[in-house]
């Protein structure tokens, strides 16, 4: 089954509330309620009546992505490395380090790893070294020859 899709805004607004201690269930609920003023008063760094809109398109959708995790429509660079301070507390510099095309030396446990490997929209892939640390680098199609083969 595929995971439900969240934009990457919708993912910065769940995470937000999560790291405040705010539950499923309630996140749930005041969606329900449309009370995105309640969720901006437990999280003020957003407006939530644009989370509450598009989770009320299809409740049972968003209740999956709560429950049973959910993919980020497109994650940008500078999204992984929030994604991965809201969601799991990983600092840049202290649980990994940046390259060029992404990032290097992500430490994160089995269940954490499948939870954020799941979330990653395609344009990103994870690798592991055999150590336990991850690789997260663009997923970039091999370049095309120039028409003179070169």
């Amino acid at each position: 089954m595929t995971k439900p899709k969240l934009t990457l805004m919708e993912a910065y607004m769940v995470e937000s509330l999560r790291s405040k201690g705010v539950s499923n269930e309630e996140i749930i609920t005041l969606v329900e309620k449309e009370n995105a003023g309640r969720l901006k008063e437990l999280e003020p760094r957003f407006n939530y009546s644009e989370l509450v809109k598009a989770a009320r398109k299809d409740l049972a959708v968003f209740r999956s992505a709560l429950f049973d995790g959910y993919e980020v429509k497109f994650v940008t660079f500078n999204g992984l490395k929030n994604l991965l301070r809201m969601r799991f507390g990983k600092e840049e510099e202290r649980d990994y380090s940046l390259m060029e095309t992404g990032i290097q030396g992500l430490r994160l446990s089995p269940q954490d790893l499948e939870q954020f490997n799941d979330m990653l929209s395609s344009n990103w892939l994870v690798t592991s070294d055999g150590s336990g640390a991850v690789t997260v680098e663009l997923n970039m199609p091999a370049v095309a020859k120039s028409s003179t083969g070169e």
